[in-house]
Parts: C-alpha cells; structure tokens; sequence
C-alpha cells in the first residue's frame, strides 16, 4: 500500500506481510528462548528446537547479547529511515512517524523499502 502526496511528501509503503509475519516470528522466539528457556518445547520445533536448545545450554550468552543487540540494531535503523526520509523529501510527520515504527518492528524488511525510494524531481516555487 502506497500513500503518495504532492513531491512525495507523505510516501509510504507497508512491508511485505510475509516479512513482517518472519520477522516477528523469529523475534518473538529470540526473546522466549532468552527470558524463558525452560517453556520452550525443543523437540517438537525439529531442527530449529535442536539449534535453540543447543545455543541456551552451550551460548546462553551469546543468545542474549544477540537478543539485544538485535533490538539495537532495530533502532539504529529506525532512526536511520527518520534521516533518510527528510533526506528524501519525505515531509510529512505521519508518513515519517509510520516509517519510524515499521522500521523499528521489522527492520531491513522496511528500511529496504525506503532505500529503493526515488523521490521525483522536487517542484520550484514561483
């Protein structure tokens, strides 16, 4: 879904459901597997149990520092689609703020939206 204004002011695209479906998906088990390690049924989630389950007993660490380096990563690419929308002409505070959340949800499945986004030659006032 697309939302343009004049000069493209207000541009804004939604992700792919599919990718946002994966996405969080595979963050909301990072987060069970780090703050709640014993509730999750390994053997039944085949070989991805099997690589969770390994990771929490052998890694632990590394699984939670990579749970929140992830969700610094989120930001850093949020803030990074703010800039680049006023970068592109992107004036609109709706469609900036939509950006800045999208982004912060689902990462490079929006912020690669955003970057394919040519803006059309800005309009000269008279």
């Amino acid at each position: 879904m697309a939302t343009h204004g004049s000069g493209g002011g207000s541009y804004f695209r939604r992700a792919g459901l599919s990718w946002m479906a994966l996405i969080a998906l595979a963050m909301g088990f990072f987060t069970w597997t780090v703050f709640w390690p014993t509730q999750v049924p390994y053997r039944q989630l085949g070989p991805v149990g099997s690589l969770a389950q390994y990771m929490v007993t052998n890694h632990y660490s590394v699984l939670y520092y990579g749970f929140w380096l992830a969700w610094v990563v989120h930001v850093l690419e949020a803030v990074y689609a703010v800039r680049l929308c006023r970068a592109k002409g992107i004036t609109d505070w709706g469609a900036r703020a939509r950006w800045l959340i999208q982004t912060f949800l689902f990462g490079i499945a929006s912020l690669s939206l955003l970057l394919a986004y040519k803006p059309g030659p800005a309009k000269k006032r008279r």
